[in-house]
């Protein structure tokens, strides 16, 4: 049940995987997010919803199950995105995904960015693939992403003392952007 006085956080995973460090991360963000507002978290995984984008290639072509996931990201009043680094990208199953998303749904919404990787050579992801990825939808991209490394888990959790301290901060960043009420969007300027 939505309740209207609560912040509606929606995080993506573009994992193809469970058990997977990717949701995990998000998870911990919209977790700290949380702790801050009063909240109701949606985690969306594409390892759950991804085999029912498969194929599609226009949003009234896609299953129920997929359709609400896109209603949901196009409702957050806070998304969080994050996909492990995949050929130095996201992964194209979650690019595939937000094609889907309306244009204009995430108009000045406030995204927290996140990726995970094998090491931390391919920490810029969130600056060169994720922000841009979310530019054009006119998003208001957070200023603290957060990147962790494989190694940076334990038992299917963020252990790094670093990650955890920089979870905190892109938490306590984002809280002056929540809840401002967006500027009416004209189509014309698209």
């Amino acid at each position: 049940m939505t309740h209207p006085d609560r912040l509606r956080i929606v995080a993506v995973s573009g994992s193809l995987h469970r058990p997977s460090s990717t949701t995990a991360l998000v998870a911990a963000l919209a977790e700290a997010v949380a702790r801050r507002e009063a909240a109701e978290i949606a985690v969306i995984e594409l390892a759950e919803v991804g085999p029912s984008l498969a194929g599609a290639l226009d949003r009234a072509e896609l299953p129920e199950r997929a359709e609400r996931a896109i209603r949901a990201i196009e409702s957050a009043d806070l998304l969080i995105a994050g996909s492990p680094v995949y050929r130095a990208s996201f992964t194209g199953l979650f690019k595939h995904l937000f094609d889907f998303v309306d244009q204009r749904a995430l108009t000045d919404v406030p995204v927290l960015l996140a990726a995970t990787g094998g090491s931390h050579r391919h920490a810029l992801t969130i600056e060169h693939q994720l922000r841009p990825l979310f530019a054009f939808f006119q998003a208001l991209t957070l200023p603290v992403g957060v990147y962790a490394a494989s190694e940076d888990f334990a038992h299917g959790r963020v252990r790094c003392p670093a990650v955890l301290d920089r979870i905190e901060a892109a938490a306590d960043r984002a809280l002056p952007y929540l809840g401002r009420v967006p500027a009416p969007v004209r189509p014309a300027v698209f």
